[in-house]
């Protein structure tokens, strides 16, 4: 049986109606499926000082908490963050954002801010474990938890902790060094496709 020309062309009535349901029901059907979709987020943690340690993990558990699929990928300096001992102490040489408060004392004498200009930073010293010492101090009058505790967080949520097997060779470290909850150890080149596939990227 032979098609006409007519009947390739296809019915104009039919074609408006298969349209007119197809922007009915598409965008529902894709609702549905970002709906079932689980987020996704992936951060790289460069730095070991304890001012940059908490963005990672207070950031990593928040979104698990929300029932994200959460990785962090640890390198250089990040490293640190997976030692059993966690050696961090902040840096705020370098750093003029950083407000310095007094956690004890009068309220006035803690809402002060006092200025701390670099040059005073790297002439004092020993001024960083005075610095780290106010920071933990801070942090725990006003109820944040520490490193290690967020790191627990982290774990319990089911964050995958990665290790960047480069900066362990690098810095000559041993697997042993590091908490047993390590996910994996693995280059950039395993990592990055992982991240590109992320809802959400972020490098701190």
């Amino acid at each position: 049986m032979s098609t006409t020309a007519d009947e390739m062309q296809g019915n104009p009535q039919l074609d408006a109606w298969l349209d007119k349901k197809l922007d009915e029901l598409l965008p529902g059907k894709l609702e549905e499926i970002d709906a079932a979709k689980t987020p996704s987020m992936s951060i790289i943690a460069t730095k070991g000082t304890l001012d940059w340690a908490y963005p990672p993990f207070i950031l990593a558990s928040t979104a698990a908490a929300l029932g994200w699929d959460t990785k962090i990928f640890f390198t250089f300096y990040g490293l640190l963050l997976l030692k059993k001992e966690v050696p961090c102490e902040v840096s705020p040489l370098g750093n003029p954002a950083m407000p310095m408060k007094m956690p004890f004392g009068p309220k006035w004498f803690q809402d002060y801010e006092w200025p701390m200009p670099n040059l005073i930073m790297a002439g004092i010293p020993g001024f960083e474990k005075v610095a780290t010492g106010l920071m933990k101090k801070t942090f725990k009058n006003k109820g944040v938890a520490s490193i290690e505790e967020l790191r627990e967080l982290c774990i319990e949520a089911e964050v995958e902790m990665v290790a960047c097997q480069m900066t362990v060779d690098v810095f000559g470290f041993d697997n042993k060094e590091f908490i047993p909850e390590v996910t994996d150890y693995v280059g950039a080149t395993s990592f990055l496709p992982i991240a590109q596939k992320s809802d959400v990227c972020l490098f701190i």
